[in-house]
């Protein structure tokens, strides 16, 4: 063999080790994102499960406002389904955009369950409502941490897909930019929750 044979080689062996540590890169991060969405999912579960147990509390005290624990519930349900679609699928841009939409609506529905709340003293006096809307308020904190550490994960995957040269393994692999999770949908959300019992 020459030494033209042996240096093409060489550069063949080297372009393939790379490309497959490229790979492999792209492969863990990709996992790390899934994890992420993992943690987002357990804190959501938490959540949906809280939920119910607020609007029972609340049914004892608001028999007017069935229209108002309805909605809570019915959005609770919505959210839970597309949490569980988006947990199918974390890297789906489509289901994480039904989640953000499904949340969205929740946080109306128990924004505007906690604004009746407000006319009722005596349920705003109760340990059990207090108890959980305390909870609820740990929840939200934990879900947006939650949020962040999938952002940071999302951040570093698509930075490393996108420089070069490992664009180049990452487009004739499939391995596309992913989106981050926006941590609210509008001014208001950006808000601290005000709950005081």
């Amino acid at each position: 063999m020459s030494v033209v044979t042996w240096v093409v080689m060489a550069v063949v062996a080297v372009v393939l080790f790379w490309a497959v540590g490229a790979y492999n890169r792209l492969m863990r991060l990709k996992n790390q994102v899934a994890n992420a969405f993992g943690q987002i999912d357990v804190q959501l579960k938490r959540r949906y499960d809280l939920i119910p147990n607020l609007v029972e509390v609340a049914r004892k005290y608001m028999a007017h406002e069935a229209q108002t624990l309805e909605a809570v519930i019915a959005a609770r349900n919505q959210a839970s389904r597309a949490e569980q679609s988006a947990a199918a699928n974390p890297l789906s841009g489509a289901a994480l955009g039904a989640l953000a939409g499904a949340e969205g609506l929740l946080g109306g529905a128990l924004g505007r369950l906690f604004a009746v709340v407000e006319d009722y003293p005596e349920l705003k006096a109760d340990t059990t409502m207090r108890e959980l809307s305390e909870e609820l308020t740990h929840t939200e904190n934990r879900v947006g941490f939650a949020r962040q550490a999938y952002n940071d994960q999302i951040l570093a995957y698509n930075d490393a897909a996108m420089h070069f040269p490992t664009i180049i393994v990452a487009r004739l692999l499939g391995f596309t930019p992913l989106t981050m999770l926006e941590s609210t949908t509008s001014e208001v959300e950006r808000l601290a929750p005000k709950v005081e019992f």
